[in-house]
């Protein structure tokens, strides 16, 4: 989730971990770069003609059909080093999810614990030292409803993929794992390109946009895998990793998902943050 990261969606609290350790300020940097996000290999079929406004309606559709208005996630993560070969930091997170555009999520990174809040486009955080601001939404960091579109229309969609720099006049059909999986704003080859690997019964399994990182922009390659049954036939991914320039930087795993718990609006309030202890 999660700007992906990386998009760092949530965290999970752990009793005793609290401790004012200085942070790492590479760690930070990359926890607010990346979102949402495994390794796959794509086989590249022979250009198929398909319509990336089709493909993303139909799964639109699906996806309304699953009465689901509230998600709890509990996840780990690691950071790696830039070069990619060996962890740098871990974590843990929980995420609450509120559909349409709510979240609430806790963290805990080299001792230290935050508490982030977002409501559409507003951002609060809660910071090690208890104080809490508002913060400029940063962009492309909650991608959650990108991945599983609540309430949300093919064209809302689209619109955002563009803003991403995908193009949704190009497209192509691809094999991965031995699915079909459609390719949206890339030709076949084409590895430098923002683009949208959607499958139609998983939804997205597969992003790869731009981004300015801590050293300069790069393309951010985000994979969701190890799906499992959410509800009403939905999907949803346990295993998602960032890559940046082929490098990976992060990695979530998702331990539970509950949903439909009835998740109190107190979660979500920036007034309540600032009260709480």
């Amino acid at each position: 989730m999660t700007g992906l990261f990386a998009a760092l969606h949530g965290v999970r609290l752990r009793a005793g971990a609290l401790t004012r350790a200085r942070a790492d300020p590479y760690n930070e940097r990359v926890s607010r770069c990346l979102l949402a996000l495994s390794a796959v290999v794509l086989l590249p079929l022979a250009v198929l003609a398909t319509d990336a406004r089709t493909a993303v309606e139909a799964f639109v559709a699906k996806v309304a059909g699953a009465p689901v208005v509230d998600l709890v996630l509990d996840e780990t993560f690691t950071l790696y080093n830039p070069d990619g070969r060996y962890s740098r930091s871990s974590g843990e997170q929980r995420v609450w999810i509120k559909v349409p555009r709510r979240q609430r999520i806790e963290q805990v990174m080299d001792g230290r614990r935050e508490v982030r809040l977002v409501d559409g486009d507003r951002v609060w955080i809660r910071s090690a030292d208890g104080k809490v601001r508002e913060a400029p939404a940063e962009r492309g960091r909650d991608r959650t409803h990108l991945l599983v579109p609540f309430r949300r229309s093919a064209n809302d969609v689209l619109a955002e993929w563009r803003s991403l720099g995908v193009r949704d006049d190009v497209s192509h059909v691809t094999r991965m794992g031995g699915r079909e999986i459609t390719v949206i704003g890339a030709r076949p080859g084409e590895r430098q390109t923002p683009a949208v690997w959607l499958d139609p019964e998983r939804g997205v399994v597969r992003m790869v946009v731009r981004e300015k990182l801590p050293r300069g922009e790069g393309m951010v390659d985000l994979t969701y895998s190890e799906h499992q049954p959410l509800t009403g036939g939905l999907m949803f991914p346990y295993r998602q990793e960032a890559f940046v320039d082929g490098k990976m930087v992060v990695l979530i795993v998702v331990r539970s998902v509950a949903v439909n718990t009835n998740l109190p609006d107190t979660l979500f309030d920036p007034d309540a943050l600032r009260r709480s202890p």
